[in-house]
C-alpha cells in the first residue's frame, strides 16, 4: 500500500486503504479462510505470541482480511485504529468492557437504539456499571448527569429513529471537561456525511450490517479510535473474549466501503425527495428528516454533517392500527427492521426495534404507536411514493 495515504482523497481510501497484496499480485482483495498460521521456527512462534515480533498468530485477533476492513475503515473515519468486531452490539459491549469497570457510571441518550438500552440497564449493570439517561439535545442536562464516578458518554446523532441531531463538538468540550470519553454512533451517516473524531469524539462505533455493506449480506461492527484506547483496551479485550469478526464477513464489508460514498449520497438526495413529499400528505402528521427545514436541529445538521442520510421517520394518527395498514399495503418496499440497504425498508420502530423497552421507556423516547421509519433506498423514487401512497389513500 502507498505511503502517502494521507494525501488521498476519500474516494480513494475507499477503494484502496487497507490492500496489501501478496506475491501473488492480486487486484481485488483475497480471503484468508484459516484458522491459524505455520511459524518458520518455535524461536518466531514465541516472538509473535509474545508481541516482540508483529505478525500473525491465529485468526480470532490477527486475519489479514479482517485487517485490509480495519484498516481502510480507520482511515475513512480519521482514526488511528480499528477493531472489527462480529457485530453492531457486540461493538458497544466490547467498547464498554474494555474501558469501564465496576462502579463506573455512563450518560447517554435516551434516543438510542432499543436494543442498546437493554444493553445498558439489563447487561452491564449486573456488572455494577450503571447508566443515566438524557435527552439527546439537552446539553444543561448531559452536564448535570455527570457523576464522579461518570466515564462515558454515549449517543446515537442522527438518532434511530427521529433523526434528532446532537453537536458533538459541544458534547465533546461537556465531556472533556469532566475527563469522560465520548462515544458517537455514526451507523445513519457514515463517515462520508460526518467524522465524529474530528469534532472532538473519542470513539467511534459502527454497525457494518448497515450502510458500510450497504446490501444487507452480512453482520459485523467495529470500533473506532486512538492507538491506546482502541489499538490497546479494546483490540485487547477483543483478543481474550473473541468477539472476533470473520474473514468472509470482513471481505464482504471491503467490497462494501468500495460504493460507500456513491450509495450513501445517493441514498440521501432520496430520502431528502421522499421527505418533502411525505410532508404533503394529508394522513402524515410529522415528518422527521434532518434535511427538512421544519426539523429543530436543521441548521446544525447542515454545519456539521456534509448530506442528511437515508433514513425518513413519519408519524400517522390512528396509532400503531394505521401504522401497520401502511406497512401492510406496501408492496414493493420490504417489511424489515434492517437498513442500510439498496433495497427500502420499511419498519414499525414502537413494536419492533424497541419493542422490548416499556411503554413508558418509549415515551420519553418519543416513539409513538403511530411512528413509521423507512430506511431509503436506491430504487426509482417514484415506485417508492406510488407503493406508500396506496396506504396513504
Amino acid at each position: 500500500m502507498s505511503d502517502d495515504i494521507d494525501q488521498w482523497g476519500f474516494d480513494t481510501r475507499a477503494v484502496r486503504a487497507g490492500q496489501h497484496r501478496t506475491n501473488e499480485g492480486e487486484n481485488s482483495e483475497p480471503i484468508f479462510l484459516t484458522s491459524s498460521y505455520v511459524f518458520k521456527n518455535a524461536a518466531e512462534a514465541a516472538a509473535r505470541f509474545s508481541g516482540a515480533e508483529p505478525g500473525n498468530i491465529y485468526s480470532r485477533f490477527t486475519n489479514p482480511t479482517v485487517r485490509a476492513f480495519e484498516e481502510r475503515l480507520a482511515a475513512l473515519e480519521g482514526g488511528e485504529k480499528c477493531v472489527a468486531t462480529a457485530s453492531g452490539m457486540v461493538a458497544i459491549l466490547s467498547t464498554c468492557l474494555a474501558l469501564l469497570k465496576s462502579g463506573d457510571h455512563i450518560v447517554s441518550s435516551r434516543n438510542i437504539f432499543g436494543a442498546s438500552v437493554l444493553l445498558f440497564n439489563n447487561y452491564l449493570a449486573k456488572f455494577g456499571i450503571e447508566t443515566s439517561y438524557v435527552s439527546l439535545t439537552d446539553y444543561a442536562a448531559w452536564e448535570k448527569a455527570i457523576k464522579p464516578n461518570t466515564k462515558l458518554l454515549f449517543l446515537e446523532t442522527p438518532s434511530n429513529p427521529l433523526t434528532e441531531i446532537a453537536d458533538i463538538a459541544r458534547l465533546a468540550k461537556i465531556a472533556h471537561a469532566k475527563g469522560c470519553l465520548l462515544v458517537v454512533d455514526n451507523v445513519f451517516c457514515t463517515p462520508v456525511l460526518q467524522q465524529p473524531l474530528k469534532l472532538g469524539a473519542d470513539i467511534v462505533i459502527h454497525s457494518a450490517t448497515k450502510y458500510l455493506d450497504g446490501q444487507g449480506r452480512c453482520v459485523g461492527g467495529a470500533v473506532i479510535g486512538n492507538k491506546e484506547l482502541v489499538g490497546e483496551k479494546v483490540y485487547g479485550f477483543m483478543r481474550t473474549c473473541g468477539p472476533s469478526l470473520s474473514p468472509f464477513n470482513a471481505w464482504v464489508f471491503l467490497k462494501g466501503l468500495e460504493t460507500l460514498s456513491l450509495r450513501v449520497k445517493a441514498h440521501s438526495a432520496n430520502a431528502l425527495e421522499l421527505a418533502q413529499w411525505l410532508e404533503k400528505q394529508k394522513r402524515v402528521k410529522r415528518v422527521y428528516y434532518p434535511g427538512l427545514a421544519s426539523h429543530p436541529q436543521h441548521e446544525l445538521a447542515k454545519k456539521q454533517q456534509s448530506g442528511f442520510g437515508g433514513i425518513v421517520s413519519f408519524e400517522l394518527d390512528g396509532g400503531k392500527d394505521a401504522a401497520w395498514k401502511l406497512i401492510d399495503s406496501t408492496r414493493v418496499i420490504s417489511i424489515t427492521a434492517n437498513l442500510g440497504d439498496t433495497k427500502s425498508t420499511i419498519t414499525h420502530p414502537a413494536t419492533t426495534t424497541h419493542g422490548r423497552l416499556t411503554p413508558e421507556q418509549r415515551a420519553e423516547a418519543g416513539i409513538s404507536d403511530g411512528l413509521i421509519r423507512i430506511s431509503v433506498g436506491l430504487e426509482d423514487l417514484e415506485d417508492i411514493k406510488k407503493d406508500l401512497a396506496h396506504g396513504l389513500s
